[in-house]
C-alpha cells in the first residue's frame, strides 16, 4: 500500500513539515496542535494500520469536529506526512567514537526498531513523495558518517536508500515486540513437517535454526551490506581515480 498523493495541496504540505505554521489560517483561535494531531493519527494507525485512519476518527478521539480539523490538516495524505515525521523522529546521536561501519549500523538498528514500532510507517515512506526535516535528517546522518571515505555523493545517498530499504524490508518480516522468537522459523517448520522429503534443503536448515534467536535476518543482510561498502571504500582507496566515473553521463552530470 502507498500513500495517495494525488490532490495534495504541495505548498500547503511544504509549510505543515517545514514552515512554522501554528493553526488554521482564519477562524476562531486554535485549540489544538499539530503536534497533538500527529499523535492521535499515531495512536489510531498504530492500532488499526493506514487502513483505519480517516479524519473522522482522528477528529473524534481529539473531541472536535472533521470540519474544525480540516482547519489544521487539509487531507489525509497531509496527515500520514505529519505523522510519520512525528513517528520516526530525529535520528539518534552516532555512538561515541565509532567509524563510519559501527555509526551506519546502530542508524539501521534504530531506524529498523522504529519500523517495528510503527508498522503502517513502512508503507507510507514507499513512493515519491516530500520528507518532512526529521525524515532529511537521517539521510544527513549517513552522508556525515560517509564523509571522507571516497565514495562519491551519489553514492553515499544509495548506501541511505539501501539501508532505508533493509530496515524496512526486515521489520515486515520481524518477530512482532513480546511475540515468542523464532515465529517465523516455526511457521515453516508447521509447513515442513511431514514433507520432508519433498523439502530436505529447507527442513535441514531449519534444524540448524537457534528458536531463540532474534532480528538474525537484519544482523545478516546487515554484515553483508556493510562488507560490500567497505570493499568499495578500500577499493577506491585503492584507486581514487575511479570514484564515480561511471555515475557520469554526458557533461559530467550524474545518471
Amino acid at each position: 500500500m502507498t500513500v495517495e498523493t494525488g490532490g495534495v495541496d504541495k505548498r500547503r504540505l511544504f509549510e505543515l513539515l517545514w514552515g512554522t505554521p501554528t493553526g488554521p489560517r482564519r477562524g476562531p483561535r486554535p485549540t489544538l496542535t499539530l503536534a497533538a494531531i500527529a499523535r492521535a493519527g499515531i495512536t489510531i494507525a498504530d492500532a488499526d494500520g493506514l487502513e483505519g485512519l480517516t479524519m473522522q476518527r482522528v477528529a473524534e478521539s481529539l473531541d472536535v469536529t472533521k470540519m474544525a480539523l480540516y482547519r489544521y490538516v487539509p487531507g489525509r495524505a497531509e496527515l500520514v506526512a505529519l505523522m510519520l515525521e512525528a513517528a520516526i523522529g530525529e535520528p539518534p546521536a552516532p555512538p561515541a567514537g565509532a567509524d563510519w561501519r559501527g555509526r551506519l549500523d546502530d542508524w539501521t538498528r534504530q531506524l529498523f526498531d522504529r519500523f517495528r514500532r510503527h508498522p503502517w510507517a513502512q508503507a507510507a515512506t514507499v513512493g515519491a513523495r516530500l520528507p518532512g526535516p526529521n525524515e532529511l535528517a537521517w539521510v544527513e546522518a549517513v552522508v556525515a558518517a560517509l564523509t571522507g571515505t571516497g565514495l562519491t555523493g551519489a553514492e553515499q545517498l544509495d548506501v541511505a536508500v539501501l539501508l532505508v530499504g533493509h530496515a524496512r524490508n526486515l521489520a515486515q518480516h520481524a518477530t512482532p515486540e513480546g511475540a515468542p522468537a523464532g515465529s517465523r522459523e516455526a511457521a515453516f517448520g508447521v509447513l515442513v513437517r511431514g514433507r520432508e522429503e519433498r523439502f530436505p534443503a529447507l527442513d535441514a536448515a531449519l534444524r540448524g535454526i537457534d528458536p531463540e534467536a532474534t532480528d538474525a535476518a537484519l544482523d545478516f543482510g546487515l554484515a553483508r551490506i556493510l562488507d560490500g561498502i567497505g570493499a568499495l571504500i578500500a577499493a577506491r582507496a585503492a584507486d581514487p581515480r575511479s570514484g564515480g566515473a561511471a555515475r557520469r553521463g554526458p557533461g559530467g552530470r550524474g545518471e
